[in-house]
């Protein structure tokens, strides 16, 4: 089997800085101070293949695409690889995405690794459907903001295994939801997203995330998330510095604080004083002792994403400052029993500090109840 390799390499650049995605604002994400992040996730998963094929446990045969969309990272990689012949536009965009495609499965390939988020996922479906390219199984490397998609593993290293394991025999094909994210509603914290699609790719449920699933909006559900709202604020003191992560979970601490959360942002808040829709930069020159400071979120529906989807404001630098013991996850019971293998998981864009996150950590489930659970 052939394998294709492609990476958008302007994925994830709006996650610190704020932009909830990158679709279209580009160049406000780089005046913002963004820095490229595809390229580091494609090398992080180019060297867990390495590292297998060194100790014999995979054979490759890979193919990518030109320049900054697979060729750079690749050859940095020292793995043997092919070129499809595509010429592609300085600045990159879906055309570049869906004409590599389409080569790269001329080119033989049968397995398409993709790094990007869920709009190059998007636009990988619109390629196979345009030119009926049902033989291409695809796997998705996760490099945007959001990633509501079930086609992504869980991190970058997950995806050498699911390879090996192909290679081996060992899978079968599934399908996976893509999923479409109104962008510009995000950025004004309306939550508008929809089913785009399937895309198939080789079943190994361990290793993806699965689809966000919203919380239900049921009473019993309102309550449990007051319940915990109450305890927290209970503990909160004045002057401490609270970095509040995206969610209806958590806005409904800020509703009893009576003050207004962005729902689908990050926020901080001390002494009684809020500061909305903040980024990674902001939230570094803000808090003045990140001794006194606090990280309080709550998993994705579904997928069990601590840190990685969505909240890339909250970057590893600032959960170095603020340290493990100072986070706070909240999740009522329901949600908490929904998630895939009833397990958290981080993808924070540093390995160090995922394994630092790793083990068990405490959940607040209901007033003054709090429960272990694992993190992966």
């Amino acid at each position: 089997m052939r394998i294709g390799l492609l990476v958008n390499p302007i994925a994830g650049m709006g996650g610190r800085v704020g932009l909830k995605g990158t679709d279209g604002v580009v160049e406000e994400a780089i005046r913002r101070g963004a820095e490229p992040v595809a390229a580091g996730r494609a090398a992080d998963f180019l060297d867990a293949l390495s590292q297998m094929q060194k100790v014999g446990r995979v054979e490759l045969s890979l193919v990518t695409c030109p320049d900054m969309m697979g060729e750079q990272v690749i050859r940095s990689s020292g793995l043997p690889h092919d070129v499809v012949d595509v010429v592609i536009a300085p600045e990159t965009g879906p055309d570049d995405t869906r004409k590599c495609v389409v080569a790269l499965f001329e080119a033989g390939v049968r397995l398409l690794v993709f790094v990007g988020g869920d709009g190059t996922a998007r636009d990988i479906l619109d390629a196979i459907t345009e030119h009926a390219l049902d033989d291409l199984l695809v796997l998705g490397v996760p490099s945007g903001v959001k990633m509501y998609s079930g086609i992504f593993v869980i991190n970058p290293r997950d995806a050498a295994e699911v390879i090996r394991l192909v290679l081996q025999g060992t899978t079968s094909p599934a399908e996976f939801e893509i999923m479409d994210a109104d962008e510009e509603a995000i950025r004004e914290d309306q939550f508008i997203i929809k089913l785009y699609g399937y895309l198939k790719g080789p079943a190994v449920p361990a290793r993806f995330q699965g689809a966000k699933q919203a919380s239900p909006e049921t009473t019993n559900e309102q309550e449990a998330q007051e319940a915990i709202a109450r305890y927290v604020t209970e503990s909160m003191e004045q002057e401490n510095w609270y970095i509040l992560g995206p969610g209806t979970s958590v806005r409904t601490i800020t509703d009893i604080l009576g003050v207004k959360k962005t729902t689908l942002g990050v926020d901080l808040f001390s002494d009684e004083t809020i500061h909305n829709d903040v980024n990674e930069g902001d939230i570094l020159k803000l808090v003045k002792d990140f001794e006194k400071a606090w990280i309080i979120v709550s998993p994705i529906g579904h997928q069990g994403m601590l840190f990685g989807r969505g909240n890339q404001q909250i970057s590893p630098k600032i959960i170095e400052l603020v340290g493990k013991d100072r986070i706070l996850v909240i999740s009522t019971p329901s949600k908490l029993n929904g998630i895939e293998g009833g397990i958290l998981r981080v993808d924070t864009g540093s390995v160090e500090m995922d394994e630092l996150l790793q083990g068990y950590i405490r959940v607040i489930t209901d007033y003054n109840e709090i429960r272990l659970v694992q993190v992966v």
